[in-house]
């Protein structure tokens, strides 16, 4: 029990902190309160009008998706330091827990999960493959050439 003394001894330090943190910014913020201060911040474009309906299902989505593969490095990162003493069945676990991780994740930008604002309108080629490769076109253009929600249609 003596062992687990510091951890919880950190985990208390952290709430205080962070309980803190929030108090002492109560207490000794200034208030004066604006249009500007009241307005949502998006990405520092200054809304003109009000927004008509609600952000879609798929913003909500591809921020759980990030949020799994940020787990996904913080499970890596011990790994990475016990990787010796591990040996193979410690590599085998953790090329399965990817594989489990970057499955869905593949699924997920083949059927254009991930498309999202103006990429969505990009032009594709209709039957080829668009391959990008660093400092090369993107693609070649073909005579018949259609958007993604033409492809999706």
């Amino acid at each position: 029990m003596a062992q687990y003394l510091p951890i919880l001894f950190m985990i208390i330090l952290v709430g205080l902190f962070a309980s803190g943190s929030f108090i002492a910014s109560q207490l000794f913020a200034p208030r004066r309160p604006t249009k500007a201060k009241a307005a949502p911040y998006e990405c520092g474009i200054v809304p003109e009008v009000e927004p008509i309906e609600r952000f879609p299902v798929k913003f909500y989505l591809i921020a759980m998706i990030f949020i799994i593969l940020d787990v996904e490095i913080i499970f890596l990162y011990p790994f990475t330091l016990v990787f010796r003493e591990l040996g193979g069945y410690g590599l085998a676990a953790m090329g399965f827990f990817l594989l489990m991780l970057l499955v869905p994740f593949g699924y997920l930008l083949s059927t254009g999960a991930l498309d999202w604002g103006t990429l969505a309108k990009t032009p594709v080629d209709i039957g080829r493959r668009v391959l990008r490769s660093a400092g090369g076109e993107s693609f070649e253009h073909a005579p018949a050439v259609a958007t993604r929600e033409d492809e999706a249609a």
